[in-house]
């Protein structure tokens, strides 16, 4: 993609409006939603504690804009406390696609309810950070996540260009490589992303850079009360609400209101492609 291109993608992540956004033709709107996928958001087995983050991380429309599909081959980058696990592990089990959690190292675990294999099928494992190998057989994935975590790579040099590799190596021709991130833009984003914040541009560039074409843009996690300046970074607003500097105690008399009045960090959502 040359600079006009990427320029062109840019300026429509930063201004266009969620309900144009999502009306747009392929977008995956919440009316084309399968079934599956929705049985899998409105299941019972969710947390509470997921689900009512379901306003800020629109699930559905989410994983329909960037092109899920039954019986793909899922794998989703460092997934946590397993807030996208909950959704996609049920949902391959019950199109007979698979679902692979890259964790970030070896002696990393998925939380243990993962294990119940008649809710959420057999998960496999692998690792991924600066050192790791492959982290699946060449070619054998559909469908690639990485939903807010690029920016803890941003500080360790070659780490960010590593992971593209990875993934697009991962993917078989054709495959999604779907990403959800903290937003900077208008603003510069800082160095080493140290807020949480990355510019769109840099996201763009580090995906073509290992061979992916953006194929599509979206507004469905924009949040436009996000000021981005927050004294803890991102992690001052829900769902973490740092009251103090990472590692020091957290302030009891910190007032959190204005922050969680924010809601969740403005985030960009973007679809980039493996050419076949």
């Amino acid at each position: 993609m040359g600079f006009r291109a990427v320029t062109t993608a840019i300026a429509f992540v930063a201004l266009c409006a969620a309900p144009a956004c999502l009306a747009s033709p392929g977008s995956g709107a919440a009316g084309g939603v399968d079934a599956a996928l929705a049985a899998s958001v409105e299941s019972p087995a969710r947390s509470p504690q997921n689900t009512a983050r379901d306003i800020y991380r629109h699930p559905k429309e989410s994983l329909s804009f960037w092109g899920l599909k039954p019986g793909m081959a899922i794998l989703e980058i460092w997934p946590g406390g397993g807030y996208w696990t909950e959704i996609l592990a049920p949902y391959a089990k019950a199109t007979n696609g698979s679902y692979l959690a890259a964790l970030g190292s070896a002696t990393q675990t998925l939380p243990a309810k993962f294990s119940q294999t008649a809710v959420y099928g057999s998960i496999a494992t692998t690792v991924f950070n600066e050192k790791s190998p492959a982290l699946a057989k060449p070619g054998s994935m559909s469908f690639v996540l990485l939903s807010r975590n690029l920016h803890d790579w941003m500080s360790t040099q070659g780490e960010p260009e590593k992971a593209m590799r990875d993934f697009y190596a991962a993917l078989k021709p054709g495959g999604i490589l779907a990403i959800e991130q903290h937003r900077a833009d208008p603003r510069p984003m800082k160095p080493g992303a140290s807020d949480g914040y990355m510019s769109t541009a840099v996201v763009v560039k580090l995906a073509e850079g290992a061979g992916f074409k953006l194929a599509a843009t979206s507004e469905i996690n924009a949040n436009p009360k996000d000021t981005k300046d927050h004294p803890f970074g991102v992690w001052t607003l829900p769902p973490t609400r740092r009251s103090a500097p990472n590692g020091q105690p957290s302030n009891p008399n910190f007032d959190h209101a204005k922050y969680d009045a924010i809601g969740e960090s403005d985030r960009m959502t973007l679809k980039f492609v493996k050419p076949d």
